[in-house]
This record gives structure tokens, sequence and C-alpha cells, in this order.
């Protein structure tokens, strides 16, 4: 039987904060006449994604720009935009929340098949066991790193976890490229087991066709037409290609520790097989926002900084989440149950690297 299907969530006393959150949010939309998915806010921002990782790549093929500096300035610019189509754009398409029309959420969302990764290892991991079992130690794969990392109390602890609050900020850089030479290839056998390939409706035959196919398309672009047409060695284009990964996986890998591995939020065991919450609240207990008053910040980075929105309500796009966070923030407050927040960027780092520390002592 398949992980996902071995937990429960309940708590009868919650079941009316559940009811009158959901009301509350879909009241919102109702009475404002507006659609939950992003509509023509969330396509500029696509296309603003796009050229920030297309552009930088042309204007050094072409050679446009070839001084070294320069070149690695559009690397680390590549790096951001392939971040930024992760987080703004193929998101919420892999949600269901890019738009009202199904083929092109997922035509956005297969934007990840280009970038390195896999569009349903994507969704089995994050959509199924991040987001249904958020900090379960052996449920949830965003807080396993195969012992390199102690993101739980309950993860078992090795001597060299000592010094994580110190290696682990490197380590995150190399998020992306795990998945591009590695992680992907074994996660889909691993999917395949638990029974998640076939709750996506795919096999392991079709995901294996399009991994290879996908990065071979996506090794030509990136590496062998720049080296037949660019004026650069093989290492200066190594140098490039790690640049573009490190930036794209240290973005990616701090957004999401902030809003989950933090002192505030919570790492529950389930008893029994079940967790002693409804599922609603075990996201509050489990989940934080931070500086959700950078209105910059949170549109780079697809409005995930309101994490909290985004768990309890997956299926509503992000440029959505400041409206509806005051909702959800009173409602909580008003059934005594925690809104957890950082007020800013920098204060959320260190609370992460504190726990690091904690959990590596």
């Amino acid at each position: 039987m398949p992980i996902f299907k071995t937990i429960k969530f309940t708590n009868p006393t919650q079941t009316e904060f559940v009811k009158t959150l959901r009301k509350r949010v879909d009241s919102y939309f109702k009475e404002n006449g507006i659609t939950k998915t992003g509509g023509l806010k969330i396509k500029i921002k696509a296309v603003f994604m796009l050229c920030l990782y297309t552009a930088p790549y042309f204007l050094m093929l072409f050679g446009v720009i070839s001084n070294a500096w320069l070149l690695l300035a559009m690397c680390i610019l590549m790096g951001f935009g392939m971040a930024g189509i992760g987080l703004s754009v193929m998101h919420d398409a892999n949600h269901g929340s890019f738009s009202r029309k199904d083929w092109l959420n997922k035509f956005a969302g297969f934007s990840i098949n280009f970038l390195g990764g896999n569009v349903n290892n994507w969704k089995a991991q994050h959509n199924i066991m991040h987001h249904s079992f958020t900090n379960i130690h052996g449920y949830d794969e965003d807080i396993e790193t195969g012992n390199i990392l102690r993101l739980s109390p309950h993860s078992e602890k090795k001597w060299f976890h000592k010094l994580q609050f110190l290696y682990a900020w490197p380590l995150y850089g190399l998020m992306t490229l795990s998945w591009t030479f590695a992680k992907d290839f074994s996660d889909v056998y691993r999917y395949k087991r638990k029974g998640l390939l076939k709750q996506l409706k795919t096999t392991l035959k079709k995901e294996m066709t399009l991994i290879v196919v996908t990065r071979v398309i996506y090794f030509i672009y990136i590496v062998l037409v720049p080296l037949l047409i660019m004026e650069i060695s093989w290492w200066q284009l190594i140098i490039g290609f790690l640049t573009v990964h490190f930036v794209a996986g240290l973005t990616l890998a701090l957004i999401f520790q902030l809003a989950h591995v933090m002192e505030e939020t919570s790492f529950p065991t389930p008893v029994k097989g079940s967790i002693k919450n409804q599922w609603a609240v075990h996201q509050l207990e489990t989940t934080l926002n931070f500086a959700n008053k950078n209105r910059v910040l949170s549109w780079l980075i697809g409005g995930l900084n309101f994490q909290i929105e985004h768990h309890l309500f997956p299926n509503i796009s992000h440029i959505h989440y400041r409206k509806i966070a005051p909702i959800i923030e009173a409602t909580a407050i008003e059934f005594n149950l925690p809104y957890y927040k950082q007020d800013n960027f920098r204060s959320a780092i260190f609370s992460h690297a504190r726990l690091l520390y904690r959990l590596g002592k």
C-alpha cells in the first residue's frame, strides 16, 4: 500500500475552524468577482521570468557579451531566471492555479523538464508527499536528505551534523544539479514502488522516456550549442553551468526551507497512523510566513513567502496570497490556532540557521 494512504488527520473539535476558513476565503473571491487562478498578472510574470532566463543565454550565445566577468553575471541572471520560472510559473501550473485552462497549466508545468527536472517527479514529491504530510519524518521528502543534513528532530543524528549550520548553505546550491544528474533517475523507480506514478496516471516507461528525451534536449542547448558557437573553453562552460545551477538551487532551497524548517514550526509524529489535528491545522503548525511586507521579494519568488496561504489553499494562485492572508491570520487567531511568521528575510535566515545548529547538536 502506498505510504500516502497510511496517515489520517483527525480532530473533530477543529471542524468548525476548517469550515469557517474555507467559507471566508471563498466569500472573498465571490464578493470581488475574481477567479482563484493567476489571470493576466501571472502570464506577464511568466514572460518576464522566461526572458530573465533566455535573454542572458542568447546574449552570450551570439557574442553580444564576451567579457569574462559579464559572462559570469549573465549566468547568475540565468540562475535567478531558472528559479523564477520554477517559483512563479511551474509551481502554480503544477498546482492547477496558473490558468483556468487545463492545457495551459500542463504546458507551463512541463517547463521544468527543459530546466533539468521532471514534472511528475516534482508532483510526486511536492504536491503529494510534501503537501499531504508536511514535516512528517519518513513521509515528507523535502526534509529527507539521505543523512547529509538533519532537518528533523526525528532523523538519525550523525557526528558531522554538528557542522551542518555551516555546510548546509553550499549544499543547498547543489539541489538542482542533483535533480539533473541523479535524483530524477532514481526517484522515478521509488515513486513507482510507492504507487505514486499510478496516482499521477503515468507509467515508469513513459516517465523514463520523458526524462531521457528532455534531458538530452536540455544538455544540447545548455552545453553542446554553447561549445560549438561560443568562443569559450570547456572549463569556462563548466563554471557557467555550475553557476546557473548553484544560484537556482540555493534560491529554491532557501525559499522552501524558510517555510518549514524553522524554530517555530513543529515536526509531529503519527500515533497509530494518525495525526491528532485536522489537515488544515497541521499546515498551520508546520508552516511559516516570512517578509510578507516585502512586495518586491514576494513578486520575485512567486508569493511563497506566504507559505501558509499556499499550503492551506494550493489551488489558489500566488497572486492572491497577500489579500487572503489577513483573512487566514484573523481566523486562526479567532480559533486560538498558530499563525507563524518572521518579519523579514534576514530574521528568517537566522531562525533557520539556529535550528540547523540545534538539530546538529
